[in-house]
């Protein structure tokens, strides 16, 4: 699976915001905290925005907030809003695809790849990204030395 920059740069952000939700923080402000570009992530917002994830305010008070409070928030929500759906084969849903022969069973490994990745990703959420406290089977999954190896 490829994470996308747009997908990291909006969870950086969000989770920025989700450490003072009464704060309204500028595009400009987050994307110094992050050491992220300016102009792409006010696109990236904008998405967030449309989503209905961020609200945004004009003004000399202006900036944006988190739409819910961050618990409520989990971070596929945050990639699909971005980047679409969080697992697709050649562009389109896992269970659409279908192979012949000794392939066949291909589709069942990727409709379950897709569910491992919502099982980390719909149960995360930005408060416990910003809490550091993950979900209790994200570290179950880090506290395996395979895991953080390469390969």
């Amino acid at each position: 699976m490829q994470i996308t920059a747009r997908s990291d740069y909006a969870i950086r952000a969000a989770v920025e915001l989700a450490i003072d939700p009464e704060r309204a923080r500028s595009g400009n402000d987050l994307a110094r905290a992050q050491e992220l570009p300016g102009k792409f992530l006010e696109a990236i917002l904008r998405d967030l925005t449309r989503a209905g994830l961020v609200t945004s305010q004009r003004g000399s008070a202006g900036g944006y907030r988190l739409a819910r409070p961050a618990a409520d928030i989990n971070l596929a929500e945050i990639m699909r809003a971005v980047d679409g759906p969080l697992a697709a084969v050649r562009g389109v849903p896992p269970e659409t695809v279908s192979y012949a022969g000794p392939a066949e069973a291909l589709t069942q490994v990727w409709v379950a790849v897709r569910a491992a990745v919502r099982t980390v990703l719909e149960d995360t959420t930005l408060a416990d990204l910003a809490a550091g406290d993950l979900p209790a089977q994200v570290r179950s999954l880090i506290a395996d030395d395979e895991a953080w190896r390469r390969r």
